[in-house]
């Protein structure tokens, strides 16, 4: 089975975002490793991700992207007998990228990006979370938005990688 990506995305947004280009950047930065998995990419509001935040990290404020890995980095043996192909799907399914469109549109505007620039950003950067990379200590970073970097190459997207990069 191949990688999977199911993108949801509010109605109020959906004519502003490209779809294709969304689920493309998902299948590439999961093409940089090997194996299938499944990813769920929702678009919602700045409210919605702000809920989500206060929830599950405490911060009462929205946020451009949040990730939520489905999978522990040490599962557990299951307690009960499943059959081979349930867990094989179950561990497929790296989890969800929920992003903010206004918290993006707004952080475009600020680095001089294009919207469809910054979800795709958004969306790689997600992925990577769900793989298990993070950006805590300047190494991580580094490698991060080199990873990113190498996603966005083909949409044409690394001079603004560069800008945001720098900014940080």
């Amino acid at each position: 089975m191949p990688s999977e990506i199911a993108l949801l995305v509010d109605d109020e947004y959906a004519a502003l975002v490209r779809r294709d280009d969304l689920v493309a950047v998902a299948l590439a930065t999961l093409a940089l490793f090997e194996g299938d998995y499944r990813v769920t990419v929702v678009i919602t509001g700045d409210e919605r991700v702000r809920e989500l935040n206060r929830e599950y990290r405490h911060v009462d404020a929205p946020t451009d992207v949040l990730s939520f890995a489905a999978q522990d980095s040490s599962p557990a043996e299951p307690e009960i007998a499943v059959l081979e192909e349930m867990i094989a799907e179950l561990d497929s399914f790296l989890g969800d990228i929920i992003i903010a469109f206004p918290y993006a549109s707004r952080q475009a505007a600020r680095f001089h990006n294009g919207i469809e620039a910054e979800l795709r950003l958004l969306v790689a950067h997600g992925t990577l979370h769900l793989l298990g990379y993070d950006h805590g200590t300047p190494d991580e970073e580094a490698e991060m938005w080199g990873l990113t970097a190498e996603v966005l190459a083909p949409f044409g997207d690394t001079g603004m990688l560069r800008r945001q990069y720098e900014e940080l």
